[in-house]
């Protein structure tokens, strides 16, 4: 026998930056939101907690308060150790469509905070309600609600998937992942350090398993980000496109790559705070559709990962955003009606016509680097060149104007375009 169950019109699962961004803006189209999640806050995440200016954007867009009076640490740009000793430093570049600094926040915080946002929007947030399988509809084979684990059953004619990387829901209305899609394992840590206010996220593209240029030639990356509350978040990603992959022990890789950073930085067993923890990454659009019987994907759950940098809140915040529209214009056609799924079927639409191209070179890109013989010609001839990396940064980042840009931007742009959609 069920226990307490609600009815909405929409039901999102998960509030992670996808979740509670897709909840916000239903709200504000007008439309009754639960949104379920299965912990409570605060709670960790294994996040870089480092944000480009894509994510800042999207914040700007949902409203939050991004100043550093509230509690944000912001940065101007990118310090990235390739290809020689001393770093390059790139500014974020000076854009029509994106502000020119990024941000830091702990993500049990930040999402925290975005939760909030979607309530005060008006979405009711149910903490502790981990959903447990899809209601459907008999006859249509239509997700038309969840049960949780209490008992609790929630229903609803549109239900969003923002589970994160386990996709529980997507899974058990049988969207399976591609295995043609790469993955990405990241693992991090936190270390008390001078380094705590460097107003650069930094990374690094080189990532050597031991002494650098004396040691394996990891494809990944390791990155050191500013928290400005004395720690700094540390941690590397790694590619499935590795010959190792998934036999790495990546919290020893972890270690052995901060041996060889200086002693004054302060990244040692006697300055860490917390345990080193880790995440799997789904990237390339590794789960689709996106769309169908009632069900939309959105973040993690979706595979919206960057193949390029690993990163995934900008992201699942626009797609969050993409798919709160479709939704309400179906709403304003009439669910259930044919109009009303055509309005939907928009939503993977424009996420491949936006993101998919990116998402294809992205994948194109991780098999590159997972040629060892490629990444050492990459290294030799590709890093140490200041505009060749300028370009790659703002590849990887995806910053880039959409109609007026400098000759990076339309060359990036053109690229995006022409690659088949992920």
């Amino acid at each position: 026998m069920a226990n307490a169950s609600s009815e909405a019109d929409v039901i999102v699962v998960g509030a992670g930056p996808a979740g509670s961004t897709t909840a916000a803006y239903l709200a504000q189209h007008g439309l009754s939101v639960t949104l379920l999640e299965k912990s409570h806050f605060p709670r960790e995440k294994v996040c870089g907690d480092g944000l480009t200016p894509r994510a800042t954007r999207q914040l700007v867009r949902l409203g939050i308060d991004v100043s550093e009076s509230n509690g944000w640490l912001h940065n101007k740009g990118l310090r990235v150790y390739a290809g020689r000793r001393d770093p390059y430093h790139f500014e974020w570049p000076e854009l029509k469509d994106f502000p020119s600094y990024g941000l830091s926040r702990v993500r049990s915080d930040f999402d925290n905070l975005l939760a909030e946002r979607a309530v005060e929007l008006g979405a009711d947030l149910h903490q502790g309600a981990n959903v447990t399988g899809p209601i459907l509809d008999d006859r249509s084979g239509r997700i038309v609600g969840v049960t949780t684990k209490t008992g609790e059953e929630h229903r609803a004619p549109i239900v969003v998937s923002a589970d994160g990387n386990s996709a529980r829901l997507a899974i058990s209305m049988g969207i399976n992942k591609r295995d043609d899609r790469p993955m990405g394992v990241a693992v991090r840590t936190y270390f008390k350090s001078p380094r705590h206010d460097d107003d650069y996220l930094e990374s690094w593209l080189e990532l050597w398993d031991g002494e650098p240029g004396k040691s394996t030639l990891m494809p990944g990356y390791g990155w050191v980000f500013a928290m400005g509350d004395g720690t700094s978040n540390v941690g590397l990603g790694v590619l499935s496109t590795s010959k190792g992959f998934g036999k790495t022990d990546y919290r020893a890789l972890l270690k052995r790559w901060l041996a060889n950073t200086p002693d004054e930085w302060g990244f040692r067993d006697e300055n860490q705070v917390g345990k080193i923890q880790g995440a799997a990454l789904p990237m390339g659009f590794n789960r689709q559709p996106h769309y169908g019987r009632g069900l939309l994907l959105v973040g993690d759950s979706g595979g919206m990962v960057s193949p390029f940098n690993g990163e995934g809140i900008p992201y699942a915040m626009e797609a969050a955003e993409y798919g709160a529209h479709a939704i309400a214009d179906a709403f304003a056609r009439g669910v259930g009606t044919r109009s009303a799924e055509q309005a939907l079927q928009a939503y993977p639409a424009q996420l491949r016509a936006e993101l998919g191209g990116f998402q294809r070179l992205g994948t194109i890109f991780t098999k590159l680097i997972g040629n060892p013989t490629i990444m050492k010609l990459c290294t030799k001839y590709g890093l140490p060149r200041k505009t060749l990396m300028a370009l790659v940064m703002k590849l990887l980042a995806n910053l880039t104007d959409a109609h007026e840009g400098d000759w990076m931007d339309k060359l990036i742009n053109m690229l995006q375009k022409a690659a088949p959609s992920a």
